[in-house]
């Protein structure tokens, strides 16, 4: 039997509850993630994607239903999961060596081995020579690969990732799947990870979640079973691409 890291059950969440204003965001929403799964997320704007991986977080609280993180209730952010905005979030005032290691300063971990952890992910990441760079100082797509090598070092269990390439040029975005998809074949993260794009999703998914225009529940939920390295050219790749499109259309249609 899978390994059940988070079992989301029955979780509502409203903004301005009980006043004129009061929107419901999510409805009713359960949803399993397995272990060492990669999760994409996809849905229109405003379906509660983000609201959702930020519960899971413990950024927020459901107005109902629960959260479980292997086997206990979950309210408040831990240092086993990790979180990537789209927003690079880096220290400014940081280099980049400091802000990949700056999880590590926090939980006290002895200068010589957190050397070691950072000179491992400045490797992985490719970012060796910009060490002593301060993050106005790199490119986009450089500042978001110090996010995620800063969300690795931690060593979390799980990694919720926010669209962490919906700001970056087409290229770049493509050269960081692929570098994400390497890290997570390496180290076998936990990952839930939100996107607009169903392209996106396609590729780097093992299963992915389409969520409703109104309410954030689940529309579609369908395994990724397409061989990795994915070839965006291959025909069940497009198949799936399309059929996750044509979802995505009815559901922004007009009801």
């Amino acid at each position: 039997m899978e390994n059940i890291i988070f079992d989301i059950k029955k979780v509502k969440k409203f903004f301005n509850e009980h006043k004129e204003n009061e929107l419901e965001v999510i409805k009713d929403l359960s949803l399993q993630v397995k272990e060492n799964e990669f999760l994409c997320i996809v849905g229109p704007s405003g379906c509660g994607k983000s609201t959702l991986l930020r519960i899971m977080a413990g950024l927020e609280s459901a107005t109902s239903g629960e959260v479980i993180y292997r086997g206990k209730r979950h309210t408040k952010p831990t240092a086993d999961i990790g979180m990537v905005f789209q927003s690079y979030s880096l220290m400014p005032w940081l280099n980049v060596e400091d802000n990949i290691g700056l999880g590590l300063k926090f939980k006290n971990i002895k200068e010589n081995k957190k050397r070691a952890i950072v000179d491992e992910y400045l490797e992985i990441i490719g970012l060796e020579k910009f060490r002593k760079s301060a993050p106005h100082e790199l490119s986009g797509g450089m500042q978001q690969r110090v996010a995620i090598a800063r969300s690795l070092a931690n060593n979390p269990d799980v990694i919720l990732m926010d669209e962490p390439f919906g700001a970056l040029d087409a290229y770049t975005r493509i050269q960081l799947q692929k570098e994400l998809l390497r890290i997570w074949q390496g180290h076998k993260k936990t990952i839930v990870f939100i996107t607009h794009s169903v392209d996106e999703a396609v590729y780097l998914a093992d299963r992915i979640i389409l969520l409703n225009k109104n309410g954030g529940e689940i529309a579609v939920n369908v395994d990724v079973n397409i061989e990795r390295v994915r070839d965006r050219t291959n025909p069940k790749y497009v198949e799936l691409n399309q059929k996750l499109l044509n979802a995505l259309e009815d559901l922004n249609k007009p009801k």
